[in-house]
């Protein structure tokens, strides 16, 4: 597993919780159905982030654990966990790998965007042990490999380049998407049954200044690793993303991969 060093996510956790697309309620409902919750039990996120998504579960379960090694993300998370008025929340600053049977059983874990951060055979197994018997885990990403940019999303991506360098920057190294599916990692597993879902496409709207937000969200595209370009890079897109449509408003069609595992039958 390669380390990224300390620094992944410093300095994102405003955008991040800003201008990540939030997560469509079909997925809660999803996971609700397939896991039959029902208010009782404990939810742990894994590499939580600012908490977007789980806040949304406040209501399915009697406490939830989120996890993240950003101290930033977490004071994000507390912002909103008071915004939202929730009682039922706990924020914990540690890495996936430092799951411990001191932690509890849990009856779904959740990791979101996060599992190819991880090592991730090691997390699925703490996850298994962690578990209550009906338990499971659901892994919930955007990625999709046979998913062809449409041109404003190439045009951005160039302009990253430009800036940034053609190699994805990540911490203190450079980042590849593992080319390991989640499916076999999770068919190796000692979780007993593996399901693999894609969930229905839908449209999201973008803006100029949501795109430059949520690309201040990541790894590869923050302020820190821009430094003194920031206006520069900023003009640089909004001339050409202005080029592709005159509104500012730019579509993309999304979809969410879900692959779960279920401890028992």
């Amino acid at each position: 597993m390669k380390d990224y060093g300390e620094e992944l996510f410093k300095g994102t956790a405003w955008y991040y919780s800003r201008y990540r697309p939030v997560y469509p309620s079909t997925l809660i409902r999803f996971l609700v159905d397939k896991f039959q919750l029902d208010g009782e039990g404990r939810l742990l996120d894994l590499g939580c982030g600012s908490g977007q998504l789980a806040l949304r579960f406040t209501d399915w379960f009697e406490h939830i654990i989120g996890v993240d090694t950003e101290p930033e993300m977490l004071e994000e998370a507390e912002r909103l966990t008071t915004e939202y008025r929730a009682g039922n929340m706990q924020w914990i600053q540690a890495r996936a790998e430092d799951i411990t049977p001191v932690w509890g059983d849990f009856r779904l874990a959740t990791i979101a965007k996060a599992f190819h951060w991880m090592d991730r055979d090691k997390v699925l197994d703490q996850l298994h042990a962690n578990l209550s018997s009906n338990g499971g885990i659901a892994i919930i990403d955007h990625y999709n490999p046979d998913y062809e940019p449409q041109a404003w999303q190439l045009k951005v991506n160039e302009i990253v380049r430009h800036w940034l360098g053609n190699e994805r920057r990540a911490g203190n190294s450079t980042y590849t998407h593992p080319k390991e599916k989640y499916e076999d990692i999770l068919s190796r597993s000692k979780f007993i049954r593996v399901e693999n879902h894609r969930l229905p496409a839908y449209t999201y709207d973008w803006t100029i200044d949501s795109i430059i937000g949520n690309l201040y969200s990541t790894s590869f595209a923050s302020k820190r690793l821009l430094g003194d370009k920031v206006e520069y890079f900023e003009n640089d897109l909004r001339q050409a993303l202005y080029g592709i449509s005159s509104t500012g408003v730019l579509k993309e069609e999304m979809s969410l991969s879900v692959n779960l595992a279920f401890k028992g039958e």
